[in-house]
């Protein structure tokens, strides 16, 4: 008898599997986490025709590329493109003294709009493809203690990684 349920057990899960009704409910990774440097972010600036274009925002690395028209060499926010403009960012700046990861002397509606803009136009608009040293790293090249895994990029509108 417990021979007879174990075969139709095994059948039933045999037709689900082959009749494709199995879903996966997790997708694997299948890229790595970068870690950019400032020189190495610098690289993707939108100045070599066919590269990507990257830029940071609060130490997050996005691909901007399919924003070229906006970030793509000669474009009105090509200043944003290869850097950290976390600054710029937040006071809607392209001058060149605010093209800094630096926050400091924010204004609380800056920090603000800066929060808006992350959340709601890059992480939603463009896939991350790293991190910046600085968000990760201490000055001293050791593990940064303030960033922690709840900093990891689980958004989902996207499987970015």
């Amino acid at each position: 008898m417990a021979t007879a349920r174990m075969c139709v057990l095994l059948v039933v899960v045999v037709s689900a599997a082959s009749a494709g009704d199995v879903e996966l409910k997790h997708k694997p990774s299948t890229k790595a986490v970068r870690l950019f440097t400032e020189e190495e972010l610098r690289r993707y600036d939108g100045s070599a025709e066919g590269h990507p274009i990257y830029m940071a925002v609060k130490g997050v690395v996005f691909d901007v590329t399919k924003g070229k028209e906006f970030y793509g060499l000669g474009a009105p926010y090509n200043a944003l493109a290869g850097k950290d403009a976390t600054r710029a960012v937040a006071k809607m700046s392209l001058d060149p003294a605010d093209l800094t990861s630096d926050p400091s002397g924010l204004t609380e509606e800056q920090l603000e709009a800066l929060d808006t803009v992350f959340e709601e136009t890059y992480k939603r608009k463009y896939p991350i493809v790293g991190y910046t040293a600085s968000r990760v790293l201490s000055d001293g090249g050791g593990p940064n203690a303030a960033f922690g895994p709840e900093d990891q990029p689980h958004f989902q509108t996207r499987d970015e990684f």
